[in-house]
């Protein structure tokens, strides 16, 4: 009977012994293997076998990239601005061996070495620029924040600032000199849509002015032109006249005469201050103009029918 409990004690005990010699790790994590309290090895994800009661598990080491926030905290900048800054940090872990043993805490440690440098290069930095460079600021971090944790075994791949909070009073202030920096582009607006407007309607007044003044010159021109040919036509008729004076016809003499009688007639009649119209003449001179002009009229179609025959 004691036997067999000896052998049955002696069989769990194999068994135990086996199975904490079998280490199952998880994926996305690494186990430190110590032997005696020494580091040995990182067990990779999956099945591993270790020495029972020789070696232990160390250190369990997250393996993915992880993301841890930086609480807020105020900062002075360059230009004495009192501002509240939180931010984000993503790292991971490359080596597991060195994440465990050359830092103790290794979270702690990447949160206190993050917030000293926000303040370092935040600090060193003026409100405006603060505000609009938010992109350089995490880039500055990042390779800081990186290299000072690299003999750690992390790479810590970003760093963002979430949130700049200047004071309220500033904000206020710088409130105010945005509106006024509006307004004072507004003003310039209207002033450059006044100068524009002035501008386009003077050259408009000039091209009228110009248009107007071409336009009077042509008509000038015309009008010239017109009383150029007028005259020359007068002078035309003057000679044939002439010519038929000359030539013994007495029709061409009372037809001139006769034809400025009608044309002062004209006139006279036209007249707007004119209501009544007097002719001081015998209506025997009128009517021998017209026999004149008659006579002229039947030898010239006399003899253009003579002509034609």
């Amino acid at each position: 009977m004691g036997f067999t409990i000896f052998v049955v004690v002696l069989l769990l005990l194999v068994f135990v012994t086996l199975l904490s010699g079998i280490k199952s790790v998880p994926q996305g994590y690494e186990w430190t293997q110590e032997r005696f309290g020494k580091f040995q090895r990182a067990l990779k994800p999956g099945l591993n076998i270790i020495i029972p009661y020789i070696d232990r598990i160390g250190r369990r080491v997250n393996m993915m990239e992880q993301v841890m926030d930086v609480p807020s905290q105020e900062i002075i900048t360059k230009d004495n601005a009192l501002v509240t800054v939180d931010g984000v940090v993503f790292y991971q872990v490359l080596d597991s061996a060195k994440a465990s043993y050359e830092v103790r805490n290794l979270e702690q440690a990447t949160l206190n070495l993050t917030m000293t440098n926000i303040r370092t290069v935040m600090g060193s930095m003026d409100l405006d620029e603060l505000l609009s460079n938010r992109d350089q600021i995490n880039a500055r971090l990042l390779m800081v924040v990186d290299e000072a944790t690299e003999p750690w075994g992390v790479k810590v791949t970003r760093i963002e600032v979430k949130d700049i909070k200047p004071p309220a009073d500033l904000v206020a202030s710088m409130a105010r000199q945005m509106k006024a920096e509006r307004e004072k582009r507004a003003n310039i607006l209207d002033a450059e849509g006044f100068r524009q407007a002035a501008i386009l309607k003077a050259e408009g007044e000039k091209q009228a002015e110009i248009l107007n003044a071409e336009g009077r010159r042509q008509a000038a021109f015309l009008e010239a032109e017109a009383r150029e040919r007028q005259a020359q036509a007068e002078a035309e008729a003057t000679r044939v006249v002439s010519d038929a004076i000359a030539g013994g016809s007495v029709q061409a003499v009372n037809y001139f005469i006769a034809q400025r009688y009608v044309d002062a007639l004209k006139e006279i009649a036209i007249a707007p201050n004119q209501k009544t119209l007097i002719l001081p003449i015998e209506a025997t001179a009128v009517l021998g103009s017209l026999q004149g002009i008659a006579e002229i009229a039947k030898e010239a179609f006399g003899g253009a029918g003579k002509g034609r025959g």
